[in-house]
């Protein structure tokens, strides 16, 4: 009788898990539908009445799409986000694996003071750091996309370095040194043992870097600016908000359906991954 009752007791409370995540789901896509919804309205009916569903009287098919395409210049913002978030990914996920492993391989006061400081770097505000970043960026002449991708670098690399080294502490030694005995050197090694089994917190990182890159709005508009042709999708974005506080709601909405596609789909095929590099990156001790 006891086992039966404890039996029961824990299916209510996987009935009350599952209720719960269900609130959250809807909770975490209402903000998409919303958009999604209104990007099909006109836009003096969104500010009026967004919460509805679009009508005969509210629907504007796609002329929100066109229109934000012809007011923005979409599609060549869309192409220096793509540019910039998978060069900036593919640094961080390049350099910062090596760091990690360095550091965590060879123990000594210098790799644990530049560890604490990787960590360190977690924890600074963007904005304490912004002004005088912009006035370095702009002095190193890296006010451009390629410039932008070593900026991300230097912002990523914190949080890519501290869940890189708790992945390496748990690979063992002896993997590593029966492959020195094979003949490998250590960038053989690293390359050819290491690397490949950093592949679920390397896709971790690159999942998590490229979600902020891609999403970003403050460091490329203090750095690049309205002025350039090397604008990213959240400044394009921006710009349908008028000088005097005027907003295109309706082209706003369906450049923001078209802004998230991407990423969304990018966050889908690779989702499976997180869990697992994030509880493989934890810091064992």
């Amino acid at each position: 009788m006891a086992s039966k009752k404890s039996k029961q007791k824990m299916s209510a409370g996987q009935w009350a898990i599952f209720a719960f995540l269900c609130v959250l789901v809807v909770v975490f896509l209402y903000p998409i539908a919303f958009i999604f919804i209104n990007s099909f309205k006109g836009k003096f009916f969104i500010s009026n009445d967004p919460f509805s569903l679009p009508d005969g009287e509210t629907f504007v098919g796609i002329d929100n799409y066109i229109n934000g395409l012809t007011k923005t210049g979409f599609l060549g913002a869309i192409g220096w986000s793509f540019f910039i978030t998978i060069i900036s990914v593919a640094l961080i996920v390049f350099f910062t694996s090596m760091t990690a492993y360095y550091i965590t391989r060879v123990k000594g006061k210098l790799t644990n003071g530049i560890y604490f400081m990787f960590a360190f770097s977690m924890v600074v505000p963007f904005q304490m750091v912004m002004f005088t970043m912009v006035s370095l960026a702009d002095k190193l002449k890296l006010n451009n996309p390629i410039g932008m991708c070593f900026l991300y670098l230097g912002f990523g690399a914190g949080l890519a370095v501290f869940m890189f080294s708790g992945f390496v502490k748990s690979i063992p030694l002896e993997i590593e040194e029966a492959a020195m005995i094979d003949g490998c050197n250590p960038l053989q090694n690293y390359f050819g043992v290491v690397f490949p089994i950093l592949k679920p917190t390397a896709i971790t990182v690159a999942i998590l870097q490229a979600m902020w890159v891609w999403n970003d709005y403050l460091l490329p508009y203090l750095v690049i600016g309205l002025s350039t042709n090397y604008k990213t999708i959240p400044v394009v974005v921006q710009m349908l908000v008028g000088s005097n506080g005027n907003k295109d709601m309706g082209a706003m909405m369906a450049m923001l359906v078209l802004a998230i596609v991407p990423i969304v789909i990018f966050y889908l095929s690779c989702q499976k991954y997180i869990i697992e590099g994030v509880v493989a990156g934890a810091v064992k001790g």
